[in-house]
């Protein structure tokens, strides 16, 4: 979840008055919008498909899990796109302003929310075809402060997310690691927990900013 203005602290800059001032900035709500359309196309993206062994998406209503969802920026549009979606956050700030929107969505039959840790959503192994975080995913180390700490809580999100994934189940993850050392030990959580993929970076110089982990269960 970035901001144009200042970097975020997370959960602070998420609570309270400022889950109010996220959900009403109409900055926010475009550059998310615009984020999950282009994580959507990295959904469908060729390389995925011939990663480990050819496989092509088809154009169906997936069930699809919305990582860190938030005020639901991302969620609206993978809702609108024909998606059946659970959207998840942590912060009950964050998800009631969701749970306003959806009762004013024609198909909110296809969207469930959930209250929960990334590490402990209540949903059976196997469930979910694919999965999408938008400016969220690097908050799951926050409460860390030693390198092997993060490591660990890295690693173990990566080998839950392959539990709830559906074979070949794909991820896309946006978000903002601080430096190529975290970028490393987040890509690296998902290859050595069955998962195949690569990095995208919108400057292949940056060494920290918007990046896209595109991911795939083997």
């Amino acid at each position: 979840m970035s901001n144009h203005d200042s970097t975020p602290k997370f959960p602070d800059s998420y609570l309270g008055n400022n889950s109010l001032d996220y959900d009403s900035s109409i900055w926010m709500e475009r550059n998310q919008k615009k984020t999950t359309l282009l994580c959507l196309q990295y959904l469908y993206d060729e390389r995925l498909d011939n990663l480990e062994k050819l496989d092509f998406l088809k154009d169906e209503p997936f069930f699809i899990i919305d990582l860190g969802c938030g005020t639901g920026f991302s969620t609206e549009i993978l809702i609108e796109r024909g998606f059946r979606v659970v959207g998840v956050d942590v912060l009950h700030d964050m998800l009631s302003k969701v749970k306003i929107k959806k009762n004013h969505m024609n198909n909110q039959n296809n969207l469930e929310l959930i209250l929960a840790d990334i590490n402990y959503i209540p949903l059976r192994s196997s469930s979910i075809n694919h999965a999408i975080s938008i400016s969220a995913y690097n908050f799951i180390t926050h409460r860390a402060e030693s390198i092997r700490d993060k490591t660990k809580i890295a690693n173990n999100t990566a080998k839950y997310l392959y539990k709830l994934l559906k074979p070949d189940g794909r991820i896309i993850i946006e978000f903002y690691p601080k430096d190529d050392n975290e970028l490393e030990m987040f890509t690296s959580s998902f290859k050595n927990n069955g998962f195949n993929g690569f990095v995208i970076k919108q400057n292949p110089n940056q060494k920290s900013g918007q990046t896209f982990l595109l991911l795939k269960k083997r």
